[in-house]
């Protein structure tokens, strides 16, 4: 068994109790020796060691040394805690380092001691190299930052609020933005000075892993003024440079997402005031066509009579309605326009032109697109005449740059004649549509912002070592070489799906395809499913075995049996909480977070934390990263403990769709929603056909749902396989088809409209291929143009999968440059796998249910949603970025942990016969562990760690069940130690 147990995991076991029984069952079934006959084994004596011995020497392996702990320190130094700072990780590399050099790991203790040394060797050298690369005038400016008042500032350590006694510029540079102003233009423009004002080189971290870089600036926007001046000066300077860095691209992306809004807001507030003003002399003239025929015929019949004796009476109402209709036109044709146009000029002028302005002094922008020159050069233009005081016009002589949004509307009010009748551009007007002009392309990124980060160069978007890796970027797609191979086999998919939908179309009692003004196709919804009849029981079941549990106490049994704390670590590195502490603490801090009680009042329940202590773990402690490693932690710790016979086997769909939140408004991020009517945010989830949410994202109310619906598709974590993504009607995009195709997985959306829907057909010239289905037929797919761009789609698929971009980036330079070549070929891909989902989605009834059962499950947990996150009416009570998203974050580890225990309870109640026989097929169709009526979410947080659910052990790697007593164990950290195996794998 230590033999069997070396070679599979590269040490030896500590006690019997890491010997898997079926295995120790097996082996003495071999060698003939009762099972039972390993309990008397000594694990300490000198017989094990003399074992030990003989299995090292067999296979070649040697204790570690001294010699050897110092090469394997300066391995991971030089090739690892560079690009790697997670202690976790650098372990992991440790052990399989241990094992190509054939060398048993270390203790457990020895392994943090080296990884330990690693990290700050690598730290020292680096922050060493960066340090350098600063002139002496950019170090003494981020030291002066550091300097702080004489006062003893109160820093995160002893409870003072973050930045309140910090300098002025370090506590500036911190801060949020606020909402869409003037006030935060000018707010942000000064943060960027300041920043720019410590000479920070452009290039200071272009060889330094950006997830180290993500590292020192958290660490640096924690620690206090006091706590960074205790650092030596490279560490110092290097965390600070760190923070300037990171703020200053987000700064960028900020001004930038601030001028797209400001000039939208301009022309939006123009209009509605001109509506305003309008509103009351309007009046909709109804039966205009009669009206005109009336007024046609009267002429007609009596050409020569007057006017007023012959039109007049021939009209209802007179010369009033004739007036009222002249209204109309004018108040909604070119005089509205220009009204509108002359109050957008006059809100610029008067407001928000200094902030413009002022922009164009700290933002560079550019174009890799020659037929966007003309703007950048307007800006200039604008920007060469910004003082030039009261002047109406521009001079004459000066050249004037032409770009197309100059034309239409406004053509008429950018140009007027002057007193002596010469043709001159207004200034203020020209302003005013450049503005238009970089608003537009700065939204899809043909003009891109230096220095941005979000709003940058769209080329660095795609990985520039495409060419170099091009068959491997390719394989990681599953996609062919030759583009005439895929476009065969799409073609071949379309065809195949039509030509079956055309045939068993007249068996299907469902579906009728025909000419008609309602659309085509006329799809009869299912029928009703079974109700499940004894799901209520074993609900009842759960309450009566375990009562009204805590919502508290169902995240901390989760937390307990998964172990999903034990890699949480400290921003800054360091902390000197025990294990027990800080897993309260932690446990605290999501549940203030996820139930939007917020911290203050979990703090008055019964455990013994305080407020600012609580506060201390969440800033240094439960980051973003951290909390997003746990709820997937305990995703995958449910994927192992579901039982097959009670769950079935796995899935690999999920659904997804997305949830309004209400909260303040004095940011960027929060949006007015046309459709909810109210001003939040929305969470877009993913959630596994069991109810179990496997990714959750914070997004505004203008994103995209389908960038979003591919991210958390791609970017989940766990160790679900996805190949299927149900969505509501918001997924029936053809570009968004095309992504999924091109990134390998299906999307299976709502249909909205299905009665709409146009089929392609595969080939050209065959008008008559498929006869039943000619009333939903179009125009054949474009393969010529696919087969064209397929490189460059593989590319910006490859961009997706290896996040050198987000999707988000992707879709917001194509959705809004409809003419990109690139997009056009997407589109194509995109209507082809659309005719091949909805071709088989009228044809098979399965699929339909399928899809409905998906998106009911999404239903279920955003209903569980409602009722977890309870506190300040559901709204999101915090204008911060940072804490709304660990808001999501939070919410999404108790309804996993929810899930979690839930699943355990089922699984307790349903291993029993006569409970599992009493299922029928319609019960395990609608079981699901996602319910809450024996969960209480409100009151008084009470927290024992002692007390535990009295569950079965879960079968999960490294799970920590409740004894016989019900009392916890202390954890031993060797008992969940990765072997190079697992790390490899």
């Amino acid at each position: 068994m230590l033999l069997k147990f070396y070679t599979q995991y590269g040490r030896f076991p500590r006690n019997r109790a890491e010997l898997p029984g079926e295995a120790v069952e097996f082996v003495a079934r071999q060698v003939q020796v009762p099972a039972s006959e390993l309990e008397s084994y000594d694990w300490t004596g000198r017989t094990v060691e003399y074992h030990r011995a003989q299995i090292r020497e067999h296979l070649g392996f040697r204790e570690c040394s001294v010699a050897d702990a110092e090469k394997l320190t300066a391995y991971l130094a030089e090739h690892v805690a560079h690009k790697e700072r997670r202690p976790e990780q650098v372990r992991v590399e440790l052990l399989a380092r241990c094992r190509e050099e054939s060398i048993e790991p270390p203790t457990a203790g020895r392994c943090d001691r080296l990884v330990g040394a690693a990290l700050r060797a690598a730290e020292e050298s680096l922050t060493a190299l960066i340090s350098s690369r600063l002139t002496v005038e950019s170090v003494e400016r981020i030291v002066a930052l550091a300097a702080g008042a004489d006062q003893d500032d109160a820093g995160p350590a002893d409870g003072g609020t973050e930045g309140e006694y910090a300098p002025p510029v370090l506590a500036k540079v911190k801060e949020a933005p606020g909402n869409v102003s003037l006030e935060t233009m000018l707010t942000e423009i000064d943060k960027l000075l300041a920043v720019r004002a410590i000479g920070l080189p452009r290039d200071l971290f272009i060889d330094v892993a950006p997830k180290v870089v993500a590292g020192w600036r958290a660490r640096a926007a924690v620690e206090s003024p006091s706590h960074l001046r205790t650092h030596p000066l490279p560490l110092r300077v290097t965390l600070l440079a760190a923070l300037l860095h990171e703020r200053e691209r987000e700064i960028t992306d900020t001004l930038v997402e601030l001028l797209i809004s400001t000039v939208h807001r301009i022309g939006a507030r123009a209009e509605r005031k001109v509506t305003e003003q309008l509103v009351n002399a309007f009046k909709k003239v109804s039966g205009k066509e009669n009206i005109l025929f009336k007024l046609a015929e009267a002429s007609l019949t009596e050409p020569d009579g007057m006017v007023r004796e012959v039109v007049y009476p021939a009209v209802s109402g007179g010369e009033q309605t004739l007036r009222e209709l002249v209204h109309e036109f004018k108040t909604r044709g070119p005089v509205y326009r220009r009204t509108v146009q002359t109050t957008l000029k006059a809100s610029y002028t008067n407001h928000y032109r200094h902030g413009l302005i002022k922009l164009l002094d700290v933002l560079e922008f550019r174009s890799s697109n020659h037929t966007h020159q003309p703007v950048i050069e307007a800006l200039a233009l604008v920007a060469r005449y910004a003082a030039a005081g009261n002047t109406t016009y521009y001079p004459l002589g000066e050249t004037m740059p032409v770009h197309k949004a100059m034309g239409g509307d406004w053509a008429e009010v950018v140009h007027r004649t002057d007193k002596r009748g010469r043709r001159r551009v207004v200034r203020m007007v020209y302003e005013v549509v450049a503005f238009q002009a970089l608003r537009d392309q700065l939204k899809c990124k043909e003009i891109w912002v230096v220095g941005a980060d979000k709003w940058r160069n769209p080329d660095e978007d795609l990985p520039q070592d495409f060419a170099e890796r091009r068959e491997e970027n390719y394989h990681e797609l599953r996609k062919p070489l030759d583009p005439q191979e895929f476009v065969d086999e799409l073609r071949e998919q379309v065809t195949t799906e039509l030509t079956l939908l055309n045939d068993r179309l007249p068996r299907l009692s469902w579906l009728d395809i025909a000419e008609r003004k309602s659309g085509a196709i006329r799809l009869t919804p299912a029928e009703a499913q079974p109700e499940p009849r004894n799901l209520r029981r074993i609900k009842a079941e759960v309450q009566r075995r375990w009562g009204i549990v805590p919502l508290i106490d169902m995240l901390k049994e989760a937390v307990l049996r998964t172990g999903c704390l034990d890699a949480v670590t400290s921003v800054s590195g360091g902390g000197s909480l025990s294990a027990e502490v800080l897993a309260e603490r932690l446990l605290l801090v999501i549940y203030a977070y996820g139930t939007n009680t917020g911290i203050k009042a979990v703090a008055s329940g019964g455990h013994g934390h305080t407020e600012d202590e609580l506060r201390y773990v969440r800033r240094r402690y439960l980051s973003a990263e951290a909390a997003r490693a746990i709820a997937v932690q305990i995703a995958n710790a449910t994927f192992a403990a579901r039982s097959t016979e009670v769950w079935g086997q796995s899935s690999t769909a999920v659904a997804s769709d997305s949830t309004h939140v209400r909260a303040y408004d004095q940011n960027l991020f929060t949006e007015w929603h046309s459709r909810y009517g109210g001003r939040g945010v929305l969470i877009y989830w993913h959630v596994e056909k069991k109810s179990l949410a496997i990714h959750s994202q914070l997004i505004n109310c203008t994103a995209s749902e389908v960038a979003a619906m591919v991210e958390g598709a791609m970017r989940h974590g766990t160790t679900m396989d996805v190949e299927a993504n149900y969505t509501d009607s918001h997924g029936q995009s053809e570009i968004g088809f095309g992504i999924t195709r091109l990134l390998n997985f299906d999307l299976l959306p709502r249909i909205k409209r299905i009665n709409k829907v146009k089929l392609y057909r595969p080939v050209a010239g065959e008008p008559d291929a498929y006869p039943q289905l000619t009333p939903a037929l179009t125009r054949p797919i474009r393969w010529e143009l696919i087969a064209q761009q397929y490189d460059q789609m593989i590319k910006y698929a490859t961009a997706i999968r290896t996040r050198t971009a987000s999707t988000e980036a992707i879709l917001r330079r194509f959705t809004r440059n409809a003419p990109h070549p690139t997009y056009a070929a997407m589109l194509e891909v995109g209507r082809a796998q659309k005719t091949i989902f909805v071709a088989r989605y009228l044809r098979l009834r399965d699929l339909q249910r399928e899809i409905e059962e998906g998106l009911n499950v999404m239903e279920s947990s955003n209903g569980a949603n409602s009722v977890i996150a309870y506190g300040k009416g559901g709204e999101i009570a915090s204008n911060r970025r940072d804490e709304q998203e660990m808001f999501v974050l939070c919410l999404r580890i108790l309804q996993s942990a929810l899930v979690y225990v839930n699943t355990l309870m089922l699984q307790d109640i349903l291993g029993e016969p006569e409970w599992a026989h009493l299922l029928t097929h319609a019960d395990r169709r609608g079981l699901t562990p996602l319910f809450w009526s024996h969960v209480r979410p409100y009151g008084e947080v009470n927290l024992d760690m002692g007390a535990r659910l009295n569950l079965a052990a879960a079968t999960v790697p490294g799970a920590r069940a409740p004894p016989d007593d019900q009392q916890s164990p202390p954890r031993d950290r060797q008992t969940t130690e990765s072997s190079p195996m697992q790390a490899k794998q």
